[in-house]
Order: structure tokens, then C-alpha cells, then sequence
């Protein structure tokens, strides 16, 4: 995959808002091989205003950044300086832009992009040092930031000498962290400096890729933040922090072997949360306690937060596929088309099904597999499922519906060799186990597989291959069958649920 050529899309989340950002957009663009050069782009301008678009290629370090002086500009030697600016885009082309122990600072400006470029291992302490160890930091009057298609790393924590991936502080507001990766550092970001710092908020965190951080992902004081559809794994000691009032409406997004992941820690001063569609896999929780408020391990909502964009939301369960094509630099500035499967490359024409497929109109059920017309122990609870199926995306000639059908010569596939496929109902409804039958031909071809409560996020099963799945009553309005792996096309003929056991069990 080949990095963008130039900035591409458009801003989206709370940086639309307070008149959107637009970056660079209309004015010249110039090439920047070295952080020196950028500083120049920025100083050569007319005016701290006049619109900019400098395209960044290689690496960006110490030995390459120095202080420039003019009259679009305010720079200082080690630190890539966005002060007292505006109308600023800075996106990495070519081979790709990777500023090497060289923090990006941004203070009293507005209207900044930056994309697809990786910044890594800024140091606080130690030699070199750069942008008191953030690797993207913003204070004092900023405004409408969009950070997009970013690696953000480092090597460590504190101890190491770093500090935060993306901090925002003394009155920072309507920034968008997108399509990005922050991985391998002790803290995330934080949005505030301290319980006293609460002028800052409005920020959406989306599509994100959060990989083995200790905490702050993000802590949060005052304001409101929008958490959805990012993956965080390896968290290992807390995640989202909502604290000192702050509200976070955190919704589809998927946590996985991590601790904590929602709450108010390390203060008295709770902020609060607005859940919906997440998904909790392998997450531990502690005990509440003083300066110890977990959300967990039922995390329900405290308040309710509205969000003033329009947005699109993933559903959690292929996040994981979703964001290993799409997240982080040199990924082509590839995002989700809203169905849980990238816009490039184009999906196959859905009125043109695979011809080596099976024929899904083809009467030739095998017969070791179980007869639906037999009459049930339980009722199949599918085959009345006022509210139909769904999924994350189905090849051409499936159907979700098929599912619920009753008949085994028609089935669902999804659009790759992963998935998810549902069962919902308009009214609550309790079940405690599942049959999944596989179409003919098809047999062994389900890999792992994990059983979700849609409503709360909550794993009610894992494991592999198709059948019966038992797991402890619940009472739910949406099921999903999530395939994680496969050993071919899954064909899934019938996804059928029951209250109590199902039938030729």
C-alpha cells in the first residue's frame, strides 16, 4: 500500500463544528524533505494566515530541524513549531514522513491538518529531548485541530522518558483524532492538564487503534469527549477516564484483554459516560473504591450526551479487520464506507455472485445435517424475530434474512472470510442457546467464533466451529454471531435461538 499523495477527505467529528476545519485547503503546497524546511514553508508565507499545504517526505529529526524566522512564522529549533498560526496542512507523501524524536507542537492556533505521518519515541527526558515528551501536543487557545491517519509510538513510559501520544491542554477545543494509531506508551492523552484545567473539550477520538498503554486513553477533565468504533487492546491499567465532570459518549467501540477500560481513577471528581454497542472481551475490572470508580463489569450509562454531527457507526465486532486496513500512516488514507469493510478495494458487484459458489437455489441439503422440520423441543425464537437479521456486510447472492428462514438451502456469507451475523427482535427477549447450521458444503468451514449481547457489548460465548452454543440466559433486543476465523467461505444456513435447549441437541 502506497502512502497518499496528498491530503485527501475531509475533517469529520467536533472539528466540523465552530466553522470546521479546512486546513491548507486553497493555498500553495510546498515539499519539505527536512523539519528546517518546514519551519521555512511556514515562515515564507505573507502572513500567519495565508493558507498552506506542505507535503512531508523522510525523516524529520534533530539534526535536521532548526529555528526559522518570518513573518508567517514563530519556530523554535528541536520541536516541529505551530505557534501563533492558522490555515495549516501538513501530510506526509511519498515514501511517507516519520518525524524521529521530534514532537509536534501546537500553541494558539487554529485550523491545523495533520496526516499520515508517524511520530515516535519524543522524549521528556534523556537525550534528545523534544515537546516535553508528547508526541502531538496542543495548549493555550487552540482551536479546531484534525489529526488524521497518524502512527503515534513510543518505547515506554514515564520511566523511559516519555511522556503522552496526544495531549491537549489550557484551552484546547473541536479537535478530531482519526483513523490513527497510538501504541506502546505509558499514557495515551489527556484532554486538561489538572482538575483545575477544564476549558478544553469537544474532542472525537474515532476509528483508532490503541495498543499496550498503561492508562489515559483518553483521561478526560471536563468537557465532552466522543469515543466510537476505536480497538483498544492491552490496556493495562485503565483506558477511557472521565473525570473532574467530563461526559464521554462512548459507543461501538471493541476492548480486549485490557483493565479498566471505563471510569473515574486515581480522583474523587467523577465525570460520567453514555454507553451503547461496545464490546467487553477478556476485560477485568477492579473493585470500587476511594479515588476508584470503574464503569464495569456491567457498564451502564450515567448520563446522556448529544452529538451535534452527523456520524456513521461501525459495528464493534469487525473493528479488528476494519482498522488493519485502514489505521495509522501509509495506509493510503483509507477509511470504513460504514459497513464494517474498507472503500478500497471496491466490494464485488452484489448482483454478479461468485460463480464457483454453490448455488444457494440448489435443493441438495446434506443429509448429515440436522432437518430444521423437525418439530423443535424449544421454539425457534429466529423464525419470529419481528425485527429481522443484519450483519456486517454480505457476499453477492446471501442475504441476511436467509438465517432466519427456515430453509437450509439458502444462506448468509459475509463479504471476506470473517463477519458478523445477527438476530434482533422489537421487544426484549431471553435466550440461552444457539444452533448455528452451516449450508451444504460448507461444513468445517466456521474457524473461531464468539457470541455477543449486541445491547451491552457482553461476550456470552466464545469458540470454534458451527453447532450448538449454550451460554447463561440473557435477555437481550440483538444477538451477534461474530466470526473471527475461517478455514474457508462461511455459508451460515440458519442462525436459530432458543430460550431453552434446541431441538436434536
Amino acid at each position: 500500500m502506497s502512502p497518499a499523495s496528498a491530503q485527501t477527505g475531509s475533517a469529520t467529528g467536533f472539528a466540523t463544528q465552530n466553522g470546521g476545519t479546512t486546513g491548507g485547503a486553497g493555498g500553495q503546497t510546498v515539499r519539505a524533505t527536512t523539519g528546517t524546511q518546514l519551519h521555512q514553508a511556514l515562515c515564507d508565507r505573507p502572513d500567519t494566515s495565508t493558507p498552506i499545504i506542505i507535503e512531508v517526505e523522510g525523516t524529520i529529526d534533530h539534526g535536521n530541524t532548526s529555528k526559522v524566522s518570518g513573518d508567517g512564522c514563530d519556530t523554535a529549533d528541536d520541536v516541529i513549531e505551530l505557534k501563533k498560526i492558522s490555515n495549516v496542512t501538513i501530510v506526509g507523501t511519498g515514501s511517507g514522513a516519520v518525524f524521529d524524536q521530534l514532537g509536534i507542537h501546537i500553541r494558539e492556533s487554529h485550523n491545523i491538518i495533520i496526516q499520515n505521518v508517524t511520530v515516535r519515541n519524543v522524549k521528556k527526558s534523556g537525550s534528545p529531548t523534544s515537546n516535553g515528551g508528547d508526541a502531538i501536543g496542543m495548549e493555550k487557545d487552540v482551536r479546531n485541530i484534525w489529526v488524521d491517519h497518524v502512527t503515534l509510538e513510543a518505547s515506554g513510559g514515564e520511566s523511559e522518558g516519555y511522556d503522552a501520544l496526544f495531549d491537549m491542554k489550557n484551552n484546547t477545543q473541536y479537535v478530531t483524532l482519526s483513523y490513527s494509531i497510538l501504541r506502546n506508551s505509558g499514557r495515551g492523552g489527556l484532554v486538561g492538564s489538572s482538575e483545575s484545567d477544564l476549558s478544553n473539550g469537544y474532542v472525537t477520538y474515532n476509528h483508532n487503534l490503541y495498543e499496550n498503554i498503561d492508562s489515559r486513553a483518553p483521561l478526560l477533565r471536563g468537557g465532552v469527549g466522543h469515543m466510537y468504533n476505536n480497538h483498544y487492546e492491552g490496556l493495562q491499567k485503565s483506558g477511557i477516564n472521565s473525570r473532574a465532570g467530563a461526559s464521554a459518549k462512548v459507543e461501538n467501540n471493541y476492548f480486549k484483554d485490557s483493565k479498566d477500560v471505563l471510569g473515574t481513577f486515581y480522583t474523587n471528581e467523577r465525570g460520567s459516560w453514555d454507553v451503547g454497542g461496545n464490546v467487553f472481551d477478556n476485560v477485568t475490572w477492579s473493585s470500587q473504591g476511594d479515588e476508584n470508580y470503574p464503569a464495569g463489569p456491567d457498564p451502564q450509562s450515567t448520563t446522556s450526551v448529544s452529538i451535534p454531527y452527523p456520524y456513521e457507526l461501525d459495528d464493534a465486532g469487525c473493528l479488528s479487520e476494519v482498522l488493519n486496513q485502514t489505521a495509522g500512516a501509509d495506509k493510503g488514507n483509507r477509511v470504513s464506507d460504514g459497513d464494517c469493510e474498507a472503500s478500497e478495494p471496491t466490494d464485488p458487484d452484489p448482483t454478479d455472485p461468485d460463480p464457483t459458489d454453490p448455488d444457494p437455489t440448489d435443493p441438495d441439503p446434506d443429509p448429515t445435517d440436522p432437518d430444521p422440520t423437525d418439530p423443535p423441543a424449544g421454539t425457534n425464537l429466529s423464525l419470529g424475530a419481528g425485527s429481522g437479521a443484519d450483519g456486517s456486510g454480505k457476499a453477492g447472492g446471501t442475504s441476511y434474512g436467509n438465517v432466519i428462514d427456515g430453509d437450509m438451502n439458502t444462506y448468509w456469507s459475509p463479504s471476506g472470510s470473517t463477519g458478523r451475523i445477527s438476530v434482533k427482535w422489537g421487544s426484549d427477549t431471553t435466550v440461552s442457546t444457539i444452533a448455528i447450521r452451516e449450508a451444504a458444503g460448507a461444513e468445517g468451514d466456521i474457524g473461531s467464533w464468539r457470541v455477543v449481547d449486541h445491547d451491552t457489548g457482553a461476550v456470552l460465548s466464545t469458540g470454534s466451529g458451527a453447532g450448538v452454543i449454550t451460554f447463561t440466559p440473557t435477555t437481550l433486543r440483538k444477538i451477534n454471531f461474530e466470526i473471527t476465523d475461517s478455514n474457508g467461505t462461511p455459508r451460515v444456513a440458519e442462525f436459530e435461538t432458543y430460550a431453552g435447549a434446541p431441538p436434536n441437541n
